[in-house]
């Protein structure tokens, strides 16, 4: 047989082959083939190039990436995976010939308007790549927050301004055991909410060889599937576990004749690496960066002179970054081939031992009744203040003193949810998503005795928005009102608080909710936070003030005195604007989904209308007060039926080609938009064959 492509008909790739390496390599070619620009533009971000063919706009990445040493680690863990893990340094070599034999092949119209051709893949391209993709997933740039609201607020703002911040990624999940389902097998369904991008993140396959044979959700330019899977006999799914795993040290930086020096705790001065790096930019000159590491990471920000107007005034800025697979030289690549050959969660249970990152919450179950929920992931142990802040690298006591226990397993019962909510990671993490989500996913469960798979869609696409509450409180309260306020403040507090597309009152809401964002925003208490200090552009957006404002407006109208802000003023005046001006048209001719290209194609105007909103179990997204585009969202949805895996149900927002020009680019969209899911096919019986590889 070799190794065979078949496609069912939404285009999603099956693969069988004769042997493990014969299947990775096929992965590699029918990976190019579906998402060539995609592989490519995910390289050179790994390698910090991107600019060189997209122009200025990447150029924040591409330095952060360069300070980052993001490439030099790729090098560094795939070195150690030969030598520890050398049969899955084999299979991602395999997989890394596949897509170098079909990438010169590739005709995607986007090479052209770049004016790029296809490159080359390196064996440790595919751990760049998943480097890059998850570096800001713990989120670290909140620290710089942190500080700022700390200085400039009080300790008490980082209680009050604690949220799912704007670099992080949530997720539902939930397992229902075989007590609670049609069929006596548990289901486990949710949806990994990130940004959604165009060719998306998440690749629908089917891998089959002699060894294992499993469907799931893979990682454009990673081999195997590491999140989301279904061997037949047991299923995985993963959340971001919200942990923090990253820390940012305040370095002092000397320049020497032989380089430079940096202040360790012991009081000692001692070299750090440095050279400087050219950044290739389209259109524009080349830039030069110094990149610069000391023994406690690379420094990502500033340098021996600083930069100017930093986070802190009293001497040169010089920020460090430390992560695990700097330190241990592991991305956890050892869990991907134990995944795949898993039949039981103990099996899933121990090849999750290998994982390195991102720190994720699973659940599994299988065939034999066996349910697993845990938390994967490396996690430093250090004091209390590295996790909160950053810290001073010339002080003692702010170390690496070992890993956290990561892999205790906690029974999860009849009904177990994830949804990056306080819980089994709580003493891994700082700041966690509100519980909204995950208490209204186990409200619903509990409202019938048994569920099948069929029914999981009506609780992906649950619109109630759990954090309507606190506003609403408000605008209860008023008086004063002219005729028009009190009017829509009745219209609102009679609302179902359901985010539906078609809902005049959700857009009513919304409008409300965004000028009180816009509002406290301006309000002279926050006057110092307003402007954001100097720092690289690609960490901005942790320090905008709005957004802050927007995510954590909950709290901020629920705290009992908020830096003496009139709060029932500012609410009364937001209402006020609205009714003075209310939405001309329903939640969904706003809230339209706004994926991210690397090469802008069209505007929001020709993207689908949306339900949700952040809070929502179906959340997609906004930033209240700036936009209602939603960028971020479902990235997938799948329902896992252990009972039968031909039952199984799955979908992404657009389609499972990355080619503009395939009838699979954005086929799925429709049924993402109205939450139904296509078939999961297993019986090659049932496929149309592509093509031998």
């Amino acid at each position: 047989m070799g190794s065979e492509i078949h496609r069912d008909a939404w285009g999603i790739p099956h693969l069988r082959a004769d042997g493990v390496h014969e299947l990775a390599r096929a992965q590699g070619v029918v990976t190019a083939r579906d998402r060539a620009w995609q592989l490519e533009v995910e390289r050179h971000r790994a390698q910090g190039t991107s600019a060189s063919f997209l122009g200025p706009q990447a150029l924040p990445w591409d330095l952060f990436a360069r300070r980052a040493r993001l490439d030099d680690t790729a090098r560094r863990c795939w070195a150690a995976l030969e030598e520890r893990e050398p049969e899955t340094a084999r299979w991602v070599r395999a997989y890394v010939d596949g897509v170098n034999q079909e990438l010169p092949a590739t005709a995607a119209p986007e090479f052209a308007r770049a004016g790029l051709s296809p490159g080359h893949w390196e064996p440790w391209t595919p751990l760049g790549v998943w480097l890059a993709t998850h570096i800001l997933f713990a989120g670290f740039p909140a620290k710089l927050w942190r500080e700022q609201a700390v200085r400039h607020l009080g300790p008490r703002a980082v209680g009050l301004f604690a949220t799912d911040g704007p670099g992080t990624a949530g997720s539902n999940g939930w397992l229902v055991g075989g007590a609670r389902t049609t069929t006596g097998q548990a289901i486990i369904a949710g949806d990994p909410h990130r940004f959604i991008e165009d060719p998306g993140v998440y690749q629908q396959i089917h891998l089959a060889c002699p060894d294992f044979d499993v469907v799931g959700l893979a990682v454009p330019g990673i081999p195997g599937i590491a999140h989301f899977g279904h061997t037949g006999t047991v299923a995985w799914a993963i959340t971001n576990a919200m942990a923090d795993y990253q820390d940012l040290y305040r370095e002092r930086l000397r320049r020497t004749g032989a380089g430079v020096e940096a202040l360790g705790p012991d009081g000692v001065w001692r070299r750090a690496f440095r050279r400087v790096e050219t950044v290739q930019v389209a259109g524009e000159a080349p830039a030069e960066v110094e990149v610069i590491e000391t023994e406690r990471g690379p420094v990502i920000a500033g340098g021996p002179e600083g930069l100017e107007g930093g986070i802190a005034d009293d001497e040169p800025l010089a920020l460090a970054l430390r992560y695990p697979p700097r330190v241990t030289g592991d991305l956890g690549f050892g869990a991907l081939l134990p995944l795949l050959r898993a039949r039981r969660t103990t099996d899933v249970d121990k090849a999750l031992d290998l994982w390195a990152e991102p720190v994720n919450v699973v659940l599994a179950a299988d065939t034999e009744g066996g349910v697993l929920h845990r938390v994967a992931g490396r996690v430093p142990l250090r004091s209390e203040a590295n996790r909160t802040r950053i810290v001073l690298a010339w002080e003692p006591g702010h170390e690496w003193q070992g890993w956290h226990e990561t892999h205790r397993a906690e029974p999860a019962g009849a009904v177990a949810v994830m949804a990056n909510q306080r819980g089994l990671a709580t003493p891994l993490g700082v700041e966690f998503a509100p519980p909204h989500r995950a208490e209204r996913i186990a409200a619903l469960l509990a409202e019938r005795e048994h569920w099948s798979p069929a029914d999981m869609p009506a609780i992906h696409m649950d619109t109630h928005l759990g954090s309507a509450a606190p506003l609403l409180d408000h605008l209860r309260a008023l008086n004063d009102l002219s005729p028009e306020a009190a009017a829509l403040r009745d219209h609102l507090l009679r609302w179902d608080c359901r985010m539906d597309a078609a809902s005049t009152e959700a857009a009513a809401y919304a409008a409300v909710r965004g000028a009180v964002v816009r509002r406290l925003a301006a309000h002279p208490a926050f006057a110092a936070l307003a402007t954001a200090p100097a720092c690289p552009d690609i960490l901005l957006p942790w320090l905008a003030l709005l957004p802050r404002i927007a995510f954590a407006l909950e709290h901020l109208l629920r705290a009992e005195e908020l830096y003496g802000v009139d709060r029932p003023a500012v609410v009364a005046a937001a209402l006020e604007e609205v009714a003075a001006r209310p939405p001309a048209a329903p939640w969904g001719e706003s809230h339209r989904l706004a994926p991210w290209r690397a090469l802008t194609t069209t505007s929001p105007d020709d993207e689908p209308k949306l339900a949700g909103d952040h809070d929502c179990v179906l959340c997609t997204s906004s930033v209240p007060g700036l936009t209602d585009l939603s960028a971020r969202g479902p990235a997938a949805r799948y329902v896992w039926d252990l009972a039968r895996r031909e039952d199984s149900r799955w979908v992404v927002p657009l389609g499972a080609s990355g080619a503009p020009d395939s009838p699979h680019h954005r086929d799925q969209l429709p049924l993402w938009v109205r939450g139904d899911l296509v078939p999961v096919v297993t019986d090659f019986e049932e496929l149309t064959k592509e093509s031998d590889v």
